[in-house]
């Protein structure tokens, strides 16, 4: 991953480790239930930004370069771990 990309992935994950831990606060205090649960899904979100941001780079780097190549195993291993996100994510 390039440097400005790997900062802003660092700096997002820090932010998301951050929320994690007010929400176990939240939670050890008796927050409200509704609340918990929105602050949840904000972290969710906040990951799934994360997980895109990855899998940009991944797309644009890694299966380009191996896609390109004349590797024919490279070129199945990187459809095969596209195929494996997109089946993780529900989207196959």
């Amino acid at each position: 991953m390039h440097d400005e990309r790997t900062a802003d992935v660092v700096r997002r994950l820090k932010s998301v480790e951050g929320h994690v831990r007010g929400v176990e606060r939240m939670v050890g205090e008796g927050a409200y239930c509704i609340d918990v649960v929105n602050q949840i899904l904000a972290i969710q979100r906040a990951l799934k930004k994360v997980s895109g941001l990855i899998l940009d780079q991944h797309l644009h780097h890694c299966v380009t370069s191996a896609i390109r190549g004349t590797d024919d195993a490279e070129k199945e291993q990187v459809l095969g771990e596209l195929l494996q996100v997109f089946e993780a994510t529900g989207k196959s």
